[in-house]
């Protein structure tokens, strides 16, 4: 069902009723042309004969031709009718069992009556009809295979400009589908097709690409140049800072400029997470215990629980930030109590604050990008790196609220055989977790 609702399979049904009925069409102008023509022929024959017959009956005389019948009981009624009228005419009947086309005219009140055989004629007509249905239903499957080879090349090129719109959409700015334009198909010596819609959505669509690319390198760019140049003056300006005497001053110059410097590195760290140059160092962890260890220092107000532990493939510098960004966000904009739950590779970060803001939801983090204050939640350059972070590791990522209110955060960590012979739910081929060392 689906197969026949596709765009190709539209296009060649259509093409394919369209020329069936231009066919019939066609074929029953040819038939009433044609048959007119015969049967004209074979009915001025039979009008040539009845001329023939009345001088010979008028004249009383005979030629012995055994086709003239006087008063023939198997004359057609409505042409014997017409006779009874007083008038001249033929038509189609049958004599003896067999087709023939009768003239008859009135003589002496009787109808005198010619009849010339009709079947050869109707075998004709019945072979010029045969022929004709033959040539519609050629010309129909010859129509239907043009159109279905036609459909078939625009719906493969539609079908290759949605995959290339759904890699763009999916983040890989390189993918171009690339159909020729004029100018090229002019250059290699082809002819240009006057219009061609599918390659002009095809080459807008590139345009796009590459317009969205180059705005995006653009800001990455200027983010990390930002950033470089905001490092070096911060750095003399934490070293002279740390010469001012000791006071409430000095403690709120350090403190404006470390979160500067926070900030600094964080859009440095964005910078390279954006450029795809950062690599992640995998190694076999036990995520329950890598999970407790990230989580010691967050504080009494965040609750570790390990359901079902499990060995994953992952890099525990970067889990480490990613659990870090989460817990931090979740103490600035969530409240306690916070809980993090381990159940084999999937990881769970709550909250009991206000949630997620919907457009977070749905769109995912965005830089600097605090949200609504007055639901008293952020999403700014934290969540960012955390979705970077879990894009190195492939991490499957996913933002919603708890039922019962609060923000809550899951994250599913890739599992995978080693070289060494480890299953690949992490254990060992006797069935023990390795060292989370």
């Amino acid at each position: 069902m689906h197969a026949l609702s596709s765009l190709r399979w539209k296009i060649a049904l259509t093409t394919t009723a369209v020329c069936c009925m231009v066919a019939a069409a066609l074929g029953i102008l040819v038939h009433n042309v044609v048959a007119r023509q015969i049967v004209g022929e074979v009915r001025k024959e039979a009008d040539s004969a009845l001329e023939h017959a009345l001088s010979h009956y008028e004249y009383g005389t005979t030629h012995g031709d055994v086709n003239i019948v006087l008063a023939p009981p198997q004359l057609p009624r409505p042409l014997r009718d017409l006779v009874a009228r007083g008038d001249t005419g033929s038509m189609v009947g049958a004599f003896d069992g067999k087709p023939v086309m009768w003239a008859a005219a009135p003589a002496d009140q009787q109808a005198l009556a010619v009849w010339i055989p009709f079947e050869g004629t109707r075998n004709r007509l019945r072979d010029i009809d045969t022929a004709i249905l033959a040539s519609a239903a050629l010309a129909a499957g010859v129509v239907a295979l043009a159109g279905l080879f036609l459909a078939d090349r625009i719906s493969r090129r539609l079908a290759t400009t949605a995959a290339v719109a759904r890699r763009i959409s999916a983040g890989d700015l390189d993918a171009r589908v690339g159909f020729p334009s004029r100018a090229d198909e002019r250059r290699q010596g082809r002819r240009s097709r006057d219009r061609d819609e599918v390659r002009d959505v095809a080459q807008a669509l590139d345009l796009m690409a590459g317009s969205l690319q180059e705005r995006l390198e653009a800001e990455k760019r200027f983010t990390a140049d930002v950033a470089h140049e905001l490092r070096t003056p911060l750095t003399g300006s934490l070293a002279a800072a740390a010469l001012l005497p000791e006071g409430r001053p000095k403690e709120m110059i350090n403190d404006r400029l470390k979160a500067l410097h926070l900030l600094t590195e964080d859009l440095l760290e964005i910078s390279r997470l954006e450029s795809g140059v950062e690599r992640a160092d995998l190694a076999l962890v036990e995520l329950g215990r890598a999970v407790q260890r990230a989580v010691a220092g967050a504080g009494p107000a965040v609750s570790v629980r390990v359901i079902r532990d499990a060995a994953v493939l992952t890099d525990r510098r970067r889990l480490d930030r990613i659990l870090t960004n989460l817990l931090a966000n979740a103490h600035k904009h969530g409240r306690p109590p916070i809980e993090v739950t381990v159940e084999g590779p999937v990881v769970t970060v709550r909250d009991h604050g206000p949630g997620y803001p919907p457009e977070l939801i749905e769109q995912g983090p965005q830089r600097f990008r605090t949200g609504d204050p007055g639901r008293g939640r952020g999403h700014g350059l934290g969540l960012t790196i955390v979705v970077g972070q879990a894009a190195v590791l492939e991490i499957a990522l996913s933002f919603a609220n708890a039922p019962d209110g609060g923000a809550l955060t899951t994250l599913r960590l890739p599992v995978g055989r080693l070289p060494d012979g480890r299953l690949p739910d992490g254990r060992l081929p006797d069935g023990r977790l390795p060292d989370g060392n």
